[in-house]
Order: structure tokens, then C-alpha cells, then sequence
């Protein structure tokens, strides 16, 4: 059975991890996000679950406005081939979340280690980041830096990559914003 907020709190709690939560509607898409966040302090991100063509799965963190340009990320990250999205039932089963929820929180609920975590460069330059404690109605922060120290106490190693694509690069191939 996949962990709930409280229970991703309890354990941030037991790794000395400070955070606060606001509670807010279900939010599903950035643009949503912005109109409804109000005045949360910190970097605001988009969060993509992704698998490559050997089946290897990836949660790919960015800015909320980061342009990801999928058609070539997968040589940026090693993946074997490019990328397509991971179905909601493999999110379930890996992450515990539904779609619109999806988080690097999500690890919590992957006891085997199959998601790669990708952070992006840019996002970590932010001293605080949000996102979703495993249900979209609420929106959590965290230091940067406590964000290496979950991820790292769940067995998840995250790799820190330039994720986004260069400035004035061509729209082929980027997401500008979409599921969290």
C-alpha cells in the first residue's frame, strides 16, 4: 500500500528534514499551480515520469517553466533510445501517485530502486523547493539540500543534469509545461 502524506512527513521528521505544507484544490497542470499557489516562497517545479525504449524508468524535476526538450534528453541521461511517458498504472505500482500528483516524493513508495532521479541544474540553485507530498492537494517546501538528503535516505541517488534546453532553442520537441 503506497505511504501517505503523513506518513512521507513522519519520515522527512525521523531524517531531521524541515518542511511546511499548505493545503490548497487538486491541481493538475503548472498553469494551475500558478493561478492557485498564492504567495509560496521557493522554486515551483514540473515533475515528468518518463521511460526509455529498454523500458528503465526516470522521474525528470525541473523548474515550472523549464522548456524540456524530450526528443534528445535521453543522450543528455544515458537512456536507451528516446523517451516516452510512463502509463499511469506503472506510476502507480513505482511512484504510489496518481497522475497530476507525480513528485520525487513519490520514491518513497520505490522499495526496489527501479526510478532514476534527474535533477535539473538550475532548479537546485533554488534554496527552497516545492512539491506535491504524494496527493495534489497540498504543496510542500524543502531546502534544496534536504531534498538530496530524502532522496538519498530512500536508496535513490539523484543525478544533477541541464535538463532544460538551451535559451532560443527551436520548439521541436519541448514541453513546455504539462503534468506535474
Amino acid at each position: 500500500m503506497p505511504r501517505s502524506p503523513d506518513d512521507l512527513f513522519a519520515f522527512l521528521d525521523r531524517l531531521g528534514i524541515a518542511h511546511t505544507s499548505v493545503t490548497h484544490p487538486p491541481l493538475f497542470t503548472v498553469e494551475q499551480s500558478r493561478a492557485l499557489r498564492g504567495s509560496i516562497p521557493g522554486g515551483h517545479t514540473k515533475n515528468l515520469f518518463v521511460k526509455d525504449k529498454k523500458g528503465k524508468v526516470f522521474l525528470l524535476v525541473a523548474p515550472e517553466d523549464a522548456a524540456i526538450e524530450l526528443k534528445s534528453l535521453h543522450k543528455v541521461v544515458g537512456a536507451s533510445g528516446r523517451f516516452s511517458f510512463g502509463s499511469a498504472d506503472l506510476m502507480r505500482e513505482l511512484l504510489g501517485v496518481e497522475p497530476g500528483s507525480v513528485t520525487p516524493f513519490g520514491v518513497i513508495n520505490d522499495k526496489e530502486c527501479r526510478v532514476n532521479v534527474v535533477l535539473d541544474r538550475a532548479m537546485m540553485e533554488n534554496a527552497i523547493l516545492n512539491y506535491h507530498p504524494l496527493v495534489n492537494t497540498m504543496t510542500t517546501s524543502i531546502a534544496s539540500a534536504d531534498l538530496i538528503g530524502f532522496l538519498q535516505a530512500t536508496g535513490h541517488d539523484p543525478r544533477i543534469e541541464a535538463l532544460s534546453a538551451p535559451p532560443g532553442a527551436g520548439p521541436e520537441g519541448q514541453l513546455q509545461s504539462g503534468p506535474r
